[in-house]
């Protein structure tokens, strides 16, 4: 009889629940769009209720789609957006303020000033990460210093801090459970990835009281159950990860030197560097990737802020596009890009870079430049920025790389896809199953509940719906990436 996974993806963008069988295929999905708040510029918020209601309903949609009950699923998984952060009321559950999501930049002058401090060693020493708004630990300090009485709450213990998967797992457990996995843990700024402990040094220098922290649990465990009253039967939650290491594993890179580039609202490159965590000298990200059974395997990561939000800017903001479908034909339609580059910096810009204060621009306009130049411009930017990560990578980690495993809403773009492994000068495969993320969470989930046998057998399941071969002459990707750099290289210089 086939055994079912429910994962929950609760994405920057939306919101999903897909039922997976045993396998590792999809059997139903249903999906809500999120509601983006830019109170200020710069700032980026989600409404965590509406983020726990859809959750609801698009898990309820799932089964009910795929014609099943809460009975029939051996277990749930989670993954979520990381680094945004929450913090709800002990006795209601309420959230004291909207979340504040990954990409919100509020908390610069605050980094700014801890870098100038010299704290940025001490960091990075205990996290592995670089002193940014990106991760959670100044957005709960912003909180607790700008919510009226917020502070005085948490000193007393009537607050919890929870990423949104610790969230999440409040709320299906009836508050049973305030607990977060390693992956999430790792990504707040406050967890030491070396001892596995939340580091009381950091929660310190950030002022967060240990009171609000959740309980730190491997990513294959006992989460706890959901409340009966919410699906008809208590579902057993047994595994969480964060959205990238959650798509590390969906795409089985469990070998060190396996790549994976997550291509969403952002853009994500993880290579698995296996029990050791390399300490990057250029700027990248020390992470762990996932510890199973107390097994801790670590990661080396790069972040692009801006990659299919760039693509949902072209439509609702400049009108270029009806739906992000039109830009694989409006790029091929071009014989070159004309001279046209676009620095996405919405938001700031990541790694290897970490400049907050970078804003967007777009260089090499003429008369003959046309809307499709434009849109050309937003996708090979995905891919010079993906380059800039991995030149990072090898400088850190001399290593030979055999090709990269794509995944995410931008990878259905063939010619986005074709011109990565021009740039790159490496194979990109895409799976079969383009929902890795949800898939990630579901391999683990259905690890701990005994679904799949091991890292192994979830090895074979995976498997490559298209290859792409770098075609173009490697002096002419190289003059590309060369006129790219100089673009950049001015945006960071005018800011």
């Amino acid at each position: 009889m086939a055994k079912f996974i429910l994962s929950i993806d609760q994405g920057t963008t939306s919101t999903r629940a897909i039922v997976f069988n045993d396998s590792a295929e999809p059997i139903s999905l249903h999906q809500l769009e999120l509601k983006q708040y830019f109170p200020n510029p710069g700032w980026v918020e989600h409404d965590a209720e509406e983020i726990w209601q859809a959750t609801l309903t698009c898990c309820r949609q799932a089964l009910q789609s795929a014609g099943l009950s809460a009975k029939d699923i051996e277990a749930i998984g989670i993954t979520n957006q990381r680094e945004t952060t929450v913090i709800w009321d002990r006795t209601t559950g309420t959230p004291i303020h909207r979340a504040i999501v990954w990409q919100d930049r509020r908390t610069t002058d605050f980094c700014q000033n801890l870098f100038e401090a010299g704290h940025e060693v001490e960091v990075q020493h205990s996290t592995g990460l670089l002193l940014d708004p990106y991760f959670s630990a100044s957005k709960i300090t912003w909180l607790l210093d700008h919510v009226p009485g917020a502070r005085a709450q948490a000193e007393k213990g009537s607050l919890a801090f929870g990423t949104i998967d610790s969230f999440l797992l409040w709320r299906l457990t009836n508050g049973a459970r305030h607990a977060t996995d390693i992956t999430n843990a790792s990504r707040t700024q406050l967890f030491n990835i070396h001892s596995l402990q939340w580091d009381g040094g950091l929660l310190r220098l950030f002022n967060v009281p240990s009171s609000l922290l959740p309980e730190v649990l491997d990513n294959t465990a006992d989460f706890g159950t959901t409340h009966p009253s919410l699906f008809g039967h208590e579902i057993p939650i047994m595994a969480m990860a964060g959205d990238q290491q959650s798509a590390l594993v969906g795409q089985a890179c469990f070998q060190p030197g396996m790549v994976k580039s997550t291509y969403g609202t952002g853009a994500f490159l993880i290579v698995n560097t296996g029990t050791e965590a390399v300490v990057s000298k250029n700027r990248l990200l020390t992470t762990i990737g996932y510890r199973i059974q107390g097994n801790t395997h670590y990661a080396i990561e790069g972040s692009i802020f801006s990659s299919g939000s760039t693509v949902q800017w072209l439509r609702d903001k400049l009108h270029l596009i009806e739906n992000a479908d039109q830009t694989e034909s409006l790029a091929a339609s071009l014989p070159d890009n004309g001279g046209v580059y676009l620095v996405p910096a919405f938001t700031g810009l990541g790694a290897p870079y970490w400049k907050p204060t970078a804003r967007a621009s777009i260089e090499g306009l003429t008369r003959d430049s046309q809307p499709a130049h434009i849109v050309r411009a937003a996708l090979e930017a995905v891919a010079y920025q993906t380059r800039d990560l991995l030149n990072a990578v090898l400088a850190d980690s001399p290593m030979t790389l055999g090709a990269i495993r794509v995944d995410g809403g931008m990878v259905v773009n063939n010619w986005l896809m074709q011109f990565l492994a021009d740039m790159l000068h490496l194979p990109v495969e895409r799976p079969g199953v383009k929902e890795t993320t949800a898939l990630g969470v579901a391999f683990l989930a259905g690890l701990q509940a005994g679904v799949f046998n091991s890292l192994e057998e979830i090895s074979k399941l995976w498997r490559c719906e298209r290859r792409f071969e770098p075609t173009i002459d490697a002096a002419l990707s190289q003059g590309l990436y060369q006129n790219w750099q100089q673009t950049i290289n001015r945006v960071l210089v005018q800011q």
